[in-house]
């Protein structure tokens, strides 16, 4: 058999009302005692009986417990929000989702997908649209590879510097590239003939004239 709950009531009798608010109250003020011991708790308890008296207890300070509540709530009381303004919240919240929600749309239609439900006019838009952005990105395509080229130029032109001052430490002439380097080098008379026989023979001398007077 389950019990109800005992419905709490006021004491009518006033002998018994008074044996039990001293009973309660010792209770109470050997609880928040203990609280404030075994979990070093900032503990304040103000007590008044029926006919005025005060009774209280504080772990600390009462003056700064009390201070520091009133600190608490004064906060509290300017932070929590009030129901205009918890309206005006929800409203914006609801613009927001809203907000999301058409941009997810136009990000999928601008990919190619969820184009089913399109008109013509809005097709053109989309088409309009990506052909903008592709103007954009090519423009800064461009943008990036002229400022590529001049970092390369700029890169060129300190590496020849370097190389003209290392010639000149070593006395050499500064390299120029091969292929003009040939062209505008002047014919060397200490140069081979195409004439002469430079190959390298190993044997005998007599091996060696043979093979240069034999006729081609």
């Amino acid at each position: 058999m389950v019990r109800g709950k005992t419905q709490m009531r006021r004491i009518e009798n006033d002998t018994s009302r008074q044996v039990t608010f001293s009973k309660r109250r010792n209770g109470l003020l050997k609880k928040a005692f203990e609280l404030s011991v075994l979990c070093d708790a900032e503990v304040a308890l103000i007590i008044f009986s029926p006919r005025g008296k005060l009774f209280e207890f504080a772990s600390s300070s009462m003056q700064a417990t009390v201070e520091r509540y009133m600190r608490h709530t004064k906060d509290y009381n300017r932070t929590k929000p009030t129901e205009p303004n918890l309206q005006q919240m929800k409203s914006e919240a609801a613009t927001l989702l809203k907000k999301k929600e058409d941009l997810e749309v136009s990000r999928r239609k601008l990919l190619g997908e969820g184009l089913g439900s399109c008109t013509l006019q809005e097709l053109k838009r989309i088409e309009q649209q990506l052909e903008k952005s592709v103007s954009i990105i090519r423009a800064k395509k461009t943008q990036v590879f002229k400022q590529q080229i001049e970092q390369l130029k700029e890169k060129e032109k300190a590496l020849t510097a370097e190389n003209e001052k290392l010639c000149e430490k070593c006395g050499a002439k500064p390299w120029e590239g091969s292929t003009e380097q040939e062209e505008n080098v002047p014919y060397d008379e200490s140069s081979p003939s195409p004439d002469v026989e430079t190959e390298l023979f190993i044997g005998l001398p007599e091996g060696r004239t043979t093979r240069i007077l034999q006729p081609n």
